[in-house]
């Protein structure tokens, strides 16, 4: 029996009725608001209840035919060309799509954002075509993964390509007010099995660290600096040599983005009192580079190599202490040798850029660099 008291959809305010209903969840998309509120300018439950029926059964007619517009034509694998041919669409294809995102989104972006996103759309476009955003499907989408897959890129891989072109389509879609979904916004990438990095045990970084200052070249340098500092790769590649500051005192390196990379998180600006072998590899660097740059080989057209900087130190690394060694392997080490001289985590924290895992480590300024300087100087081998 209908409530003609409180009619469905309905709440009051101030004794006058107002509609509410919940926008479905798949049709948001469509929407600026999650919820359609219409006031009914009456205080009678009876013409509230007349008016509230009117208006939702309105409103389901309408979003029935907006899933039905949404919905993939049955049998369209039949069709030629998968259905695509001949159809009219006003919606920019995905290369135009590309060009109006890197134009708008690129501003102050770095070069990577713009070779990242040009590759994962050739990839698009090489296997699926350039077509308009309303035409891919989330068939297309699945194969789209697939082909990434036959190409031999992993789960990681794939997700980073994956995510660039959800990026560009959502940006276009709100860009245009485009009325179509994003087929890529839900395609299902298997998780990859979590492959631990090992760490590089004291006595193995001692022989690198020796090997290293026997033939100082950039590659032996960038190991030397990483082993005693627990840089990430990307952040040694891509130092500048104004951000090495060699003092009588403390040296230390200054650790901040720059024009040719950027760092992983808030909290990778920082800076790393130098002891050990990466002194030694700083200074070296300092009298040495003839670049603005501390590795110029590791830096081509305003980009930093990391992946082969990355490629070249673990194929030096496993022929000098193991077939499973990795540069990463030292990150890990530096953590582990911070713990053994009984270092606070906040401290290990700060000097190798983690993230911050209270709220309350976020206040205050941090450590000062003597007192950095103080526990890592025990580290030093």
């Amino acid at each position: 029996m209908v409530d003609i008291k409180n009619p469905k959809y309905t709440y009051t305010k101030n004794s006058f009725f107002y509609f509410s209903h919940a926008v479905p969840f798949d049709l948001r998309n469509h929407y600026s608001i999650d919820r359609i509120v219409i006031s009914l300018k009456t205080k009678s439950p009876y013409k509230a209840h007349i008016a509230s029926n009117n208006i939702s059964s309105k409103l389901e007619d309408y979003w029935m035919g907006l899933r039905l517009k949404n919905i993939q034509v049955p049998a369209s694998k039949k069709l030629i060309n998968n259905g695509i041919e001949g159809v009219i669409s006003d919606a920019p294809t995905i290369t135009e799509a590309q060009d109006r995102y890197l134009s708008t989104k690129g501003v102050d972006r770095n070069l990577l954002f713009f070779s990242h996103t040009k590759r994962a759309v050739g990839y698009l476009i090489k296997y699926l075509g350039d077509k308009n955003l309303d035409q891919y499907t989330g068939l297309d989408s699945a194969n789209f993964r697939d082909k990434l897959k036959e190409k031999g890129l992993s789960a990681s891989s794939i997700r980073r390509n994956i995510g660039c072109i959800k990026a560009v389509i959502n940006f276009n879609i709100n860009e245009f007010g485009l009325d179509c979904g994003n087929p890529f916004s839900n395609v299902y990438i298997h998780k990859e099995e979590n492959i631990k990095r090992k760490t590089i045990k004291t006595e193995s970084i001692k022989i690198l660290q020796k090997k290293c200052i026997n033939k100082p070249d950039d590659l032996r340098l960038l190991v030397a600096l990483i082993s005693d500092t627990g840089l990430r790769l990307s952040e040694a590649a891509g130092l500048e040599k104004e951000d090495i500051f060699i003092d009588e005192h403390i040296s230390y390196l200054n650790i901040r983005k720059n024009k040719i990379r950027s760092l992983k998180t808030t909290t990778s600006t920082r800076i790393i009192p130098l002891v050990g072998a990466s002194l030694n590899a700083a200074k070296l660097i300092i009298s040495t580079s003839k670049s603005e740059y501390c590795f110029p080989r590791y830096v081509a057209n305003g980009i930093c190599k990391t992946n082969s900087a990355s490629a070249a130190a673990n194929k030096w690394i496993k022929t000098i202490i193991g077939k499973e060694a990795v540069i990463h392997g030292l990150r890990h080490s530096f953590r582990d040798r911070l713990r053994d001289v009984e270092a606070p985590t906040e401290v290990i924290d700060q000097l190798g850029g983690w993230s911050m895992r209270s709220i309350g480590q976020t206040y205050g300024e941090g450590y000062k660099l003597e007192l950095l300087y103080k526990f890592i100087s025990h580290i030093e081998l």
